[in-house]
């Protein structure tokens, strides 16, 4: 379904064997990112979907990538499920001690110094998404197990996609066990939350407005005001953040990864800076290019 650059240029024609206007434009956006790829260190990764016609695209799509916090996403995903299945509530309350805390992101940590904290799951969610907390992201994977979140990636059809390590453990990151994906994999699990699948249509509107709440590379590249949910993440060497953009009259979903970079985030922006310019052009126009707005 995902297209590489290779395979879209050669691929994507009507039945006719004419490319059509779409096609040439997708076409060019590809050449860009494959600029974008060979002008700055390390290696690149995209996916984006078209969610008013299901058209996708990618660029090294089917390649693994480490997803350093974006691999929350999965996580809260099976959050939500086991709600659903009736184990616990997001309001149940917890308390959280100084065992609990890790380091890294995140602000639990700075309040568990001073003492036990206690909080509802719902809390503890927040904090694993908005503030990318790495204490309330090791309880989660304790809560629900690593087993089922990687269960439920199988059951989807993301076989690519791992939860290897709990955060911040540098003996698993030096054996190599990174939690990983594809951009492609991953573009279809924010499409999945887009179109009500994941776990139950109003689990996935409020597992995207969580996402809602992060301030991170998108939202920076994007103009102010840009109605996006989404989750990066960032390890040395390595950015990526996965979402959707609501961007009026032509959504998208859209997947950025790098690895071996030098920066923490720079190539991850203006790759969506240009997927975004790509789909603003389209809601502009009809399917000829005909501007209407």
């Amino acid at each position: 379904m995902y297209r590489t650059l290779a395979g879209l240029l050669l691929c994507a024609m009507a039945a006719d064997g004419q490319a059509t206007v779409i096609d040439l434009l997708e076409g060019k956006l590809l050449r860009q990112i494959q600029d974008l790829d060979a002008r700055t260190p390390g290696v690149l990764g995209l996916a984006a979907i078209d969610l008013t016609t299901r058209r996708t695209f990618s660029y090294h799509g089917e390649t693994v990538f480490p997803q350093a916090s974006s691999i929350k996403i999965p996580i809260l995903i099976r959050v939500y499920e086991e709600v659903e299945q009736g184990k616990f509530r997001l309001e149940d309350r917890v308390t959280l001690t100084e065992k609990d805390l890790v380091g890294g992101s995140g602000e639990l940590q700075k309040d568990l110094k001073k003492g036990p904290l206690t909080l509802t799951i719902e809390d503890i969610v927040k904090a694993m998404i908005e503030s990318s907390d790495n204490t309330a992201t090791n309880y989660l994977i304790r809560r629900v197990g690593m087993d089922t979140v990687n269960r439920w990636l199988g059951r989807h059809g993301f076989p690519n996609t791992r939860l290897q390590r709990i955060m911040m453990d540098s003996r698993a990151a030096a054996a190599d066990r990174e939690n990983i994906s594809t951009p492609r994999e991953m573009a279809g699990i924010a499409d999945l939350l887009y179109r009500g699948m994941a776990v139950n249509p109003t689990a996935s509107k409020n597992m995207l407005d969580v996402m809602r709440l992060v301030k991170a590379h998108f939202r920076r590249a994007l103009p102010e005001g840009t109605d996006i949910a989404s989750k990066p993440g960032g390890l040395p060497g390595v950015a990526c953040e996965t979402g959707v953009v609501f961007l009026a009259h032509r959504p998208f979903v859209l997947s950025v990864m790098t690895t071996f970079a030098a920066d923490k985030s720079e190539t991850v922006e203006e790759a969506a800076r240009m997927v975004y310019q790509h789909f603003q052009s389209l809601a502009a126009a009809n399917h000829y290019g005909h501007r209407l707005r």
